[in-house]
């Protein structure tokens, strides 16, 4: 007898090999995400910064905040030489939409400065990315740590 074709032992194995490949791709694919929403976060971060450094150029103080504002929320989306950190922008422009934290994991960024000789900036990372480890951050004039 000359039968041709696969037995089933060698399908399941088959299946079995895709089955892992597959498992693979989709935890890279998430691991992929997550450093993507990090490198997001770093860079709007910085982004932040050098508008709040470009306000600091031209109006010799940060903008004061004594307490923790959510960057990004409805009414602290612009930053602007008359209004500072608000709702719509006045005088010049230094940020037309100051960007939120997206997505699952992190926190929003918050603002503050007492007295605006200088400020604090707070996120958290989700994981290691760009020589900061994973948790909580906090950027200032002198650098994200």
């Amino acid at each position: 007898m000359n039968k041709k074709g696969f037995t089933l032992i060698e399908l399941l194995v088959v299946i079995a090999i895709i089955g892992l490949l597959s498992t693979l791709a989709v935890v890279s694919l998430n691991n992929a995400r997550q450093k993507s929403r990090d490198a997001k976060r770093v860079s709007d971060i910085k982004q932040i910064q050098t508008a709040l450094e470009l306000y600091f150029a031209d109006q010799n103080a940060y903008p004061t905040a004594a307490t923790a504002i959510v960057l990004g929320s409805a009414d602290y989306d612009t930053l602007s030489s008359t209004n500072g950190f608000g709702a719509s922008a006045a005088g010049t422009t230094y940020m037309g939409l100051v960007p939120a934290n997206q997505g699952p994991g992190g926190t929003n960024y918050s603002y503050t400065s007492a007295d605006g000789s200088t400020y604090s900036l707070t996120f958290t990372l989700e994981g290691a990315t760009g020589g900061l480890g994973a948790g909580f951050r906090t950027a200032s004039p002198s650098g994200i740590q």
